[in-house]
């Protein structure tokens, strides 16, 4: 295209192309507009003709819509790098700032405190025991009547049933059943002594080789012979500080076996006559 001419020198058989109004965009700048008329512009991207006095002049858009959008990307650009830096500069601030109210000392419990805490636990536990055993006897053994016992075994006819007789009243009587079992029938009597230790006789008429391991357990092993108020025993050894005497008779096995002291038991199994 070519350049246009000054206004003096456009030949006369040559008119203006033909221009038709153009509605200012919402989002530039408004033209500038004569006093009588719109300004018109040109479509053509060449340089504008310069006004003469008869026609209006040309005016060309001074930015069109993709300049005003690359300026309004680069304000967003701005605005969003401002906003990551002042967010940037707040959780740093935040970060490094101690919570409000905070408490930064620390407490400790001396020992004292401590050991006073727990006599005020231990002093109530120690009433409650202290009343247990001297009040409601907690301590002692809940003594039983072997009588029902020693009925049913007679009753029962299996073996021959002893009692002990003469024992001393320091002694207690705190167990006594009779069972039924599919090899035999089992007498037991559990007793006290006068020093607080435990012993219990045991008459069944089930095989000694099933009864001993069950009532000795695999540690019971012979020790010797002992006669005690006529009979022969033998001495064996038992589960922990257990001890025993053995009675081996045809029709029944006696068994006296404890942690009484040995004198005790022996005065037990010498009971039975």
């Amino acid at each position: 295209m070519e350049p246009a001419q000054p206004a003096d020198r456009v030949p006369a058989d040559q008119t203006a192309p033909e221009l038709s109004p153009v509605e200012p965009t919402p989002t530039g700048p408004a033209a500038p507009a004569t006093s009588e008329e719109p300004a018109l512009v040109e479509p053509t991207t060449g340089p504008a003709a310069p006004a003469t006095s008869e026609e209006p002049a040309l005016v060309k858009p001074t930015s069109g819509p993709a300049e005003i959008q690359s300026a309004g990307e680069t304000s967003a650009a701005g605005e969003a790098a401002g906003a990551g830096a002042n967010s940037a500069e707040r959780e740093a601030g935040e970060s490094s700032a101690p919570p409000a109210g905070a408490d930064t000392t620390r407490s400790e419990r001396s020992p004292k405190d401590m050991a006073i805490s727990l006599l005020v636990l231990l002093v109530p536990i120690a009433l409650l025991l202290a009343f247990y055993r001297g009040f409601l006897g907690g301590d002692q053994a809940t003594v039983v009547d072997p009588a029902p016992a020693l009925d049913s075994a007679q009753a029962a006819a299996a073996f021959p049933v002893s009692q002990p007789q003469g024992l001393d009243a320091g002694w207690r009587t705190v167990r006594a059943d009779f069972r039924t079992v599919e090899d035999g029938s089992t007498l037991r009597l559990g007793y006290l002594s006068p020093e607080g230790r435990g012993a219990q006789i045991v008459q069944s008429s089930v095989p000694p080789e099933l009864l001993l391991p069950t009532e000795l357990t695999d540690q019971g092993q012979p020790q010797g012979r002992t006669d005690l108020a006529g009979r022969t025993w033998q001495r064996y050894t038992a589960r922990g500080n257990e001890q025993a005497f053995v009675l081996l008779e045809p029709d029944r096995t006696v068994i006296v076996v404890g942690d009484a002291r040995d004198t005790e038991l022996r005065e037990l199994a010498g009971a039975l006559g």
